[in-house]
Formats: C-alpha cells, sequence, structure tokens
C-alpha cells in the first residue's frame, strides 16, 4: 500500500481535512468500499468477503476511510459495522473546493469576517 503519512502541520485545518478525504478516495479499493456501503451498512466480514485481499489489508482501508471521516464503525456483539457518514463527505469537499475557487474564497472570507463581526461586541 502507498505511503499513509501526512503533513503534521494541516492536521487540524480544513485542507488537511481534504488531504485525508481525498488521499481515501485516491485508492480504487477504497471507493469500491464506499460504493458497497452507498446502500446500507456491511460489517468488516461481509466488506472483506468481497475482495481479494488479506482481512488486514481491507481493515487497513477501513481505517483510512475511517479517519478521512467517510464511514463510521459501531460494534454490535461480536460484530462491527460500518456506514457511510454523507454529510461529512460533502461538507468536506465543499470546504475544499471553497478554499481552491477563486469564486468561492473571497466570498467564504467575506462570511467568515461578518461571523467574526457578529461574535465581537
Amino acid at each position: 500500500m502507498e505511503d499513509e503519512t501526512f503533513d503534521e502541520t494541516s492536521e487540524g485545518s480544513s485542507v488537511g481535512a481534504a488531504q485525508r478525504v481525498f488521499h481515501a478516495l485516491s485508492s480504487a479499493p477504497r471507493r469500491k468500499i464506499l460504493a458497497y456501503l452507498s446502500a446500507s451498512g456491511l460489517t468488516a466480514g461481509e466488506i472483506a468477503d468481497r475482495f481479494n485481499m488479506s482481512k488486514p489489508a481491507v481493515s487497513q482501508h477501513l481505517s483510512i476511510l475511517e479517519t478521512a471521516g467517510l464511514i463510521r464503525r459501531e460494534k454490535q456483539g461480536q460484530f462491527v459495522h460500518y456506514s457511510l457518514i454523507e454529510n461529512n463527505l460533502v461538507n468536506t469537499l465543499n470546504g475544499f473546493v471553497q478554499e481552491v475557487c477563486p469564486v468561492g474564497r473571497p466570498i467564504k472570507k467575506e462570511s467568515q469576517a461578518r461571523a467574526r463581526a457578529k461574535e465581537s461586541p
């Protein structure tokens, strides 16, 4: 699997979040996992059964998707169930587009300035 490291200085920023999402989406198996989860949740075993790779490799892919905020896991008895977090993907992509879009960036800055003005007396 490719290198899974990121620049520590951007980890908490919206750009860092977008970087994690795009990194997660850069892998064909991870995109396939998202497609499998698009209609309903699946257990880790059900996901692993759909791939010709080791269960630890599938687990690593699931971890990357979870770290990117694209999926959530829930332990139910002896099984771990995974499902999509749809709104997080949309919000992350929207935030990234606003950062790089020449039209959206000034609007975002204006919105931030107005929010700060409302907060200060």
